[in-house]
């Protein structure tokens, strides 16, 4: 791995604990990397002699490689988003990578679906960017918790209206009345809208007990390619990416 040195260009607050920054490269100018990859921080750890390591998803896309996009869960007393929510536009950082093999495959002939819950969209988001237009159809099934979670809503929706083989399916498993929207966790759009998968490639990212879930829906289904990585046990979410 190699180590970069970037410069905080923008940070935008998406949700009450999730942030959007991006930090563009300085040097060496530029990085490449696949889709799904992620870079690491060494930050101090209050009581403890050594620095901690922790991961963060790459969000960009990897077309770009003069700047990358981080998304950021707050986790209270995590010193890793508590170091990465501290930095302003204008701060210099040092980070390793590229690393990780959760990443895009070529798959030009299956169908792909995506699971994600919470922050587990990072990844996602960046193997879409590279992926459409897609020769197959393209599903998102992305799960989070209720309205004031919601984010990047638009933007799954104009690239649906630029690519009608793309579907995301956003549900809430605690919402509101009235939510018009889809209603529930992830497994649930499994068990209602897979029925083969025959020709389907699988990519889960979030917590252990939904990848856990999800993978033993499809196998029950059938056998085909599952990727999937993990951000954090259940409960509550660890620190990182």
């Amino acid at each position: 791995m190699n180590t970069y040195t970037a410069r905080v260009s923008r940070a935008t607050d998406l949700t009450h604990d999730v942030r959007l920054i991006q930090l563009d490269l300085l040097a060496p100018p530029a990085i490449e990397f696949e889709p799904g990859q992620f870079v690491s921080f060494s930050v101090d750890q209050p009581g403890l002699p050594h620095r901690l390591t922790r991961p963060y998803s790459i969000v960009s896309p990897p077309a770009r490689t003069d700047a990358i996009e981080l998304l950021l869960n707050r986790v209270p007393g995590g010193p890793g988003s508590g170091f990465l929510f501290s930095l302003d536009v204008g701060d210099e950082v040092t980070f390793r990578g590229p690393a990780g093999t959760f990443v895009l495959r070529d798959y030009a002939d299956r169908r792909l679906l995506f699971v994600a819950t919470g922050t587990g969209i990072a990844p996602i988001r960046s193997m879409l960017a590279a992926r459409l237009p897609s020769p197959t159809p393209v599903t998102l099934y992305w799960g989070l918790r209720s309205e004031r979670d919601l984010y990047f809503q638009d933007e799954l929706a104009a690239l649906a209206a630029r690519h009608p083989e793309f579907t995301p399916v956003i549900t809430l498993s605690q919402p509101a009345d009235p939510w018009d929207g889809t209603r529930g966790r992830v497994q649930r759009l499994i068990e209602e809208q897979v029925t083969n998968v025959d020709d389907l490639a699988v990519y889960v990212c979030g917590g252990s007990a939904m990848i856990a879930s999800v993978v033993a829906l499809i196998r029950a289904i059938g056998v085909c390619p599952i990727h999937r990585e993990q951000y954090y046990k259940d409960p509550p979410p660890q620190d990182g990416r």
